[in-house]
């Protein structure tokens, strides 16, 4: 009826077209979704989606990881994990997103009474998103100090250094002659004093803290001496962290519209570094001896018969590539319905797995040249995660000709690392609010998105205290681990085995076209047995080998480890109360509400009619913003 109010349908049709991409200046003329807006171009989201896999954890811990685990050795079951259970869900969650056009939350359309499973994956997107934001602080800090002719933690420098500052071992004490014509033992300190000369081998050593290592504590973090003391807030690292808030938000606030410009930036530039740092190390001294440990004759294939190597393989296989988290659905729910995520889950996977391993490259061609002039073994040398990207690799960059400029180039590629896969964090959570409140996000895109980056820098400012590190630590032990395992568990579970995998793979040819049996043979073979058997062992062995958190070897205090388990169950309870409050509102007996609960709701399907076909012809409409929540599932729509 509305039609017959306009003089001209067409017309009318074109005027409702310019006034929503008014509203909504994220949405283009030329997208296909004049609601939600679809990506400019193929290659805006697919370097989104390398960006987002593309992380941190590619340069300081897949490299240490494959150190530790057999060198060249440990691609064997990495290779094996990524087939069986990276590949499997990334390409799962690319699918359904695009699919329905709709973020981690709506989408749970499919299978109403696991909608809880949405709202736990963008709850630790939230956590992580504090937290990570800081470590890309760390990198404008560090990016900032390195603008100076000398790197200043290239010396023990009497400002902030302590006696116990040394590359080299410190003597604490040795033998020397007596007047009787004997020898003994005495202090280092009454030697000097008393001018006496060590007898040579006599010497008692105790390992030195490196520059690098005293700056990171002293100076960087000022890390006070625990979680109890939580000190003041670190100002030039909360300015580093409201600078990289501002860079997100600037990033963000019109949506995929700008990220998808900016990530041709973030999202290269790192493999424009890493080749850099690899033909420079590759020159140095050294650097043969390096690339040995980390991939070449030391590789040690007994150590395929460890349970330990292979779960290390899938569990960072699992977080590298970034599945549960809910951005792979919220990046591709901008996707054309049409569009082939089969290639472009197998494009972006391998990607992501080849970075990791080129990363591995250059990284110990420089540790390998640091542990050469340091005389030490490359295997005291090498760290993971923080000490390696904030004092290993800083301490190797230091003793390298032009120092400064290789430590900007360092940090420069850690922040861009950072934030591609921020961005795609933040854009989870607005894409949950986009699907939640539509009309809200119309009219207040920019103040929403920047509201979301400024609440979320006044949660992190704890993690810029003294203690703030410790509480870095603790997000990461608890909210990235356990509640991301259970939700993929539970995501795969239901869609494969409560609303069907033969339905799902349906709903995977209506966008990329119908396939012969013998391609869904692997995918079958993985969705529906062994993918989630592989995940539930992962679940468990972390379970049974939980261990109390610690940094620096400092444990947490009991209240902390009390709190870093309530995070966690503050995201994952939401799964068992989405479900009661669904099946409370579904109608008949107990076991028939659960049945209703584990039927797709009325508006499931594409997100636009023309694309439903036979399959989905009387599919409802997709909920408005009165309408946000999943209708009740009788079918019957709330009242507008």
């Amino acid at each position: 009826m509305d039609r017959l109010k306009c003089p001209s349908f067409f017309k009318c049709r074109q005027k409702e077209k310019v006034t929503a991409s008014s509203e909504n200046f994220h949405v283009g003329e030329n997208d296909e979704n004049q609601e939600r807006g679809n990506w400019s171009k193929k290659s805006d989201y697919l370097l989104s989606m390398v960006g987002y896999a593309v992380g941190l954890g590619n340069v300081w811990r897949f490299p240490y990881l494959t150190y530790t685990n057999g060198g060249g050795a440990f691609l064997i079951p990495y290779a094996i994990m990524l087939a069986l259970a990276g590949l499997p869900l990334f390409f799962l969650e690319c699918s359904l997103g695009q699919f329905a056009s709709l973020g981690p939350v709506s989408v749970w359309r499919i299978l109403p009474l696991f909608q809880g499973v949405g709202i736990t994956m963008v709850l630790i997107s939230i956590f992580v998103t504090i937290y990570y934001n800081v470590i890309i602080a760390y990198s404008l800090y560090y990016l900032f100090a390195s603008f100076q002719s000398v790197l200043p933690w290239a010396n023990c420098s009497s400002s902030w250094a302590d006696d116990n500052c040394s590359r080299q071992p410190i003597v604490t004490g040795c033998r020397v002659s007596t007047d009787t014509g004997g020898d003994m033992f005495m202090n280092i300190s009454w030697v000097n004093s008393n001018n006496f000369t060590c007898l040579n081998g006599s010497e008692v050593f105790r390992p030195g803290q490196l520059p690098s290592e005293q700056y990171w504590d002293k100076v960087t973090l000022r890390r006070s001496s625990g979680m109890d003391e939580t000190g003041v807030i670190v100002w030039y690292l909360a300015l580093c962290l409201l600078l990289a808030w501002i860079i997100v938000g600037a990033a963000l606030f019109k949506g995929i519209k700008s990220s998808g410009k900016v990530v041709y930036f973030t999202a290269l530039f790192p493999y424009v570094v890493l080749l850099i740092l690899l033909i420079r190390g590759a020159t140095l001294e050294g650097a043969s001896k390096g690339i040995s440990y980390y991939i070449g004759a030391q590789s040690n294939f007994t150590k395929l018969r460890e349970a330990e190597v292979w779960k290390d393989a899938a569990t960072q296989i699992f977080y590298s590539l970034s599945v549960a988290w809910g951005g792979l659905v919220a990046l591709s729910s901008y996707n054309k319905f049409n569009n082939n995520c089969y290639s472009d889950a197998i494009i972006v996977c391998l990607t992501n797995c080849l970075t990791s391993v080129f990363a591995g490259f250059a990284i110990f061609s420089i540790l390998g040249h640091m542990a050469h002039i340091s005389g030490k073994e490359v295997s005291q040398v090498v760290k993971s995660g923080f000490d390696l990207a904030f004092i290993a690799y800083p301490e190797a960059l230091a003793q390298l000709p032009g120092g400064p400029f290789w430590s900007i180039l360092f940090f420069f590629m850690l922040l861009t690392l950072g934030l591609d896969s921020q961005f795609a964090s933040i854009e989870t959570i607005t894409t949950t609010i986009q699907d939640l409140f539509p009309k809200a996000m119309k009219r207040m895109r920019v103040p929403i998105t920047l509201g979301c980056c400024l609440i979320l820098f006044l949660l992190g400012l704890v993690c810029v205290t003294q203690a703030g590190i410790y509480w870095v630590h603790l997000i990461d032990h608890f909210c990235a681990g356990w509640g991301i395992l259970i939700a993929a568990i539970l995501e795969i579970a239901g869609i494969i085995w409560i609303y069907g995998g033969n339905r799902f793979i349906e709903d995977i040819e209506m966008m990329i076209g119908a396939k012969r049996w013998l391609f869904w043979l692997w995918w079958r073979a993985c969705w529906f047995v062994i993918t989630p058997i592989l995940l539930s062992a992962i679940l468990v062995w972390s379970l049974v080998k939980f261990h109390r958190p610690n940094y620096a070897d400092i444990p947490y205090p009991d209240w902390g480890v009390a709190l870093g388990w309530c995070m966690i169950i503050f995201c994952i309870i939401w799964i068992p109360i989405m479900a009661i409050i669904k099946i409370v509102r579904a109608e008949g007996n107990i076991l028939q509400r659960i049945i209703k609960c584990c039927r797709p709701a009325s508006n499931w399907g594409p997100y636009l009619e023309k694309h439903r076909g036979e399959r989905y012809k009387d599919m409802a409409e997709p909920a408005k913003e009165t309408d946000h929540e999943i209708p009740t599932i009788s079918g019957t729509r709330k009242p507008e």
